[in-house]
């Protein structure tokens, strides 16, 4: 999925579809004896559910997430129109930290 959206997709789009990946993948976690193993991916997506600090919950998932987009063959890091970097992966860390924030409820 990622090989195909992230090359000409927008980044306001991937990153609430990589939490929306990410969160699936809590779930799942979640039902996994792995979830109480340090270091497992299981136990780093659960970790990072609890983190507030998007820093602090990209210390638990990015490395999964980097495997991910080496995984589809595609590039997290890009360019604005500026010539400013920065990354899908941020961007999605922040969409996951605040999956459950709104504000308006």
């Amino acid at each position: 999925m990622l090989r195909d959206l992230v090359p000409s997709g927008r980044t306001h789009r991937l990153a609430p579809l990589i939490a929306g990946m990410l969160q699936y993948g809590v779930s799942r976690a979640l039902k996994s004896k792995e979830r109480n193993v340090e270091g497992t991916e299981a136990w780093c997506l659960v970790a990072a559910t609890e983190c507030v600090d998007p820093d602090e919950a990209g210390e638990f998932i990015n490395d999964l997430l980097l495997r991910i987009f080496k995984d589809a063959r595609v590039k997290a890091d890009r360019q604005t129109a500026q010539g400013i970097g920065y990354s899908i992966i941020e961007e999605a860390i922040q969409e996951f930290v605040r999956w459950e924030y709104m504000p308006w409820e």
